[in-house]
């Protein structure tokens, strides 16, 4: 992670590689993109502002700026009532504030729990920033609660704060969620990591759950051999077993098991996010939680990574390669000496102009043009066909 940056040159990619400054604030917030926080104009002490990377490049170049890499759900404040002196340049016209934008410490040069610029002159302990996905803080390894498990193993991360607001996240933990390394001890600050043997009410819980889950094991082989239709001769027709049409609720069906809670933030795989219940008592609950995003794969920081490369992709495509290849072997070629001729003739018939110092007109293009058409027809016409 790259916090601040002289100039909105450095780190202006975010993820996945350099982006083109597209002038988006018109659109209103938009779902994620780079951010941005200018010291100069927004210092300590004054309102936190964010600016999208255009902004960055056209209003504020010469200005000291911090890097926040990418948030979800926000609209451009450059220009508007937090900048004093300043009027965008991209979009003068502009609402005072974007009372949906959400912020905190990172828009001043602070991350973590500890409140610490990155990178920090006075820390001399080696360690990775890792990014919550709900509140969007940058944490430091180390004051998450738990070693975090290797960088591969993992892709997105809960910090503590948000696993206590977000509590429903425990009951897919056990299940779904990267176990870390090991527990940080109380020395953490002095960079000292011992590994912690779970306590005896740990164990006990583990112990339950464990014993809730064989439990849970043997009850559902009974159901299935309760609902097994009967094969004896007392019984010319098997009993058919209709399944309840409500709409299971995958959430409560982990909570009857025992919940294991620890004051640690978690680390999720891919794909995590598709696993979460989707009923509408659960919507509901999302929803008033402020978490919504949470069922959203496109929210996520690797789709966003994924859409900037699809579109790189997409803008460095060359539109004659892609004709091309849409054509068979003696297509190509014809293509390609048809191109050549035009760019050898047109070459030699502006030269004439530009020898004469004349200018070009409309008129001399359409006869160019013209006479070229001409003169391919007649070249064709003078080809031979043989019959193979």
């Amino acid at each position: 992670m790259e916090a601040a940056a002289e100039g909105a040159g450095a780190g202006a990619g975010g993820a996945g590689g350099p982006e083109e400054p597209v002038v988006s604030l018109a659109e209103g917030a938009v779902k994620r993109q780079a951010l941005y926080a200018c010291s100069t104009c927004t210092p300590p002490g004054e309102e936190p502002a964010g600016i999208c990377l255009a902004c960055s490049y056209e209003c504020h170049g010469t200005h000291r700026l911090f890097e926040l890499y990418t948030k979800r759900n926000f609209r451009c404040d450059c220009g508007n009532s937090k900048f004093k002196n300043l009027q965008c340049k991209l979009l003068p016209e502009k609402g005072k504030v974007n009372s949906g934008n959400k912020y905190n410490d990172n828009f001043f040069g602070l991350y973590c729990t500890c409140k610490r610029p990155y990178p920090d002159p006075e820390d001399e302990i080696p360690d990775e920033m890792i990014q919550c996905i709900v509140c969007e803080d940058w944490f430091h390894g180390r004051h998450l609660g738990a070693v975090p498990p290797e960088s591969g193993d993992f892709h997105e991360m809960v910090c503590q704060a948000c696993m206590k607001h977000c509590h429903f996240l425990w009951a897919y933990a056990s299940q779904l969620a990267v176990p870390a390394l090991t527990k940080v001890n109380s020395l953490e600050d002095e960079g000292i990591v011992l590994n912690v043997e779970e306590s005896e009410e740990q164990k006990k819980e583990i112990k339950k759950e464990n014993e809730a889950e064989h439990q849970e094991k043997e009850e559902g082989k009974q159901t299935e051999q309760f609902n097994e239709p009967s094969t004896s001769s007392g019984s010319s027709c098997p009993e058919i077993v209709t399944k309840s049409e409500e709409p299971v609720c995958k959430l409560k069906e982990l909570q009857r098991k025992p919940v294991l809670k620890k004051d640690t933030a978690t680390f999720w795989p891919s794909n995590w996010r598709s696993k979460l219940c989707t009923c509408e008592d659960c919507l509901k609950m999302y929803s008033e939680l402020e978490v919504q995003f949470l069922t959203d794969e496109c929210d996520t920081v690797l789709a966003y990574e994924n859409k900037g490369t699809s579109d790189q992709e997409t803008d460095r495509r060359d539109p004659l390669m892609d004709t091309l290849n849409s054509m068979n072997r003696v297509q190509q070629v014809e293509l390609i000496c048809e191109y050549n001729d035009l760019k050898t003739e047109l070459t030699d018939y502006l030269r004439r102009f530009a020898d004469e110092g004349t200018v070009v007109k409309r008129e001399d293009i359409q006869h160019f043009f013209e006479e070229f058409q001409s003169r391919k027809r007649r070249r064709t016409n003078r080809m031979q066909y043989y019959c193979s």
